[in-house]
């Protein structure tokens, strides 16, 4: 297990976990949010390869329409 910090909160997730993983974990719609990992944006391309590891900080931002 690997200890990340996710939108501010310490969670547990499983070594080797993807962002995607990750996303579907938490039945977050990817096409919806922009990733920020350790204050980078993360590109939607990147997120089956880049792998969480401990002590990451993930920030998940969900887009909302509105006018």
């Amino acid at each position: 297990m690997a200890k990340i910090q996710l939108n501010g909160r310490k969670i547990s997730v499983k070594q080797k976990l993807s962002i995607t993983g990750l996303l579907t974990k938490y039945k977050i719609d990817h096409k919806k949010v922009a990733i920020e990992l350790n204050g980078k944006i993360i590109s939607k391309n990147m997120y089956k390869k880049k792998i969480i590891k401990a002590n990451d900080k993930i920030e998940v931002v969900h887009f909302i329409g509105g006018g």
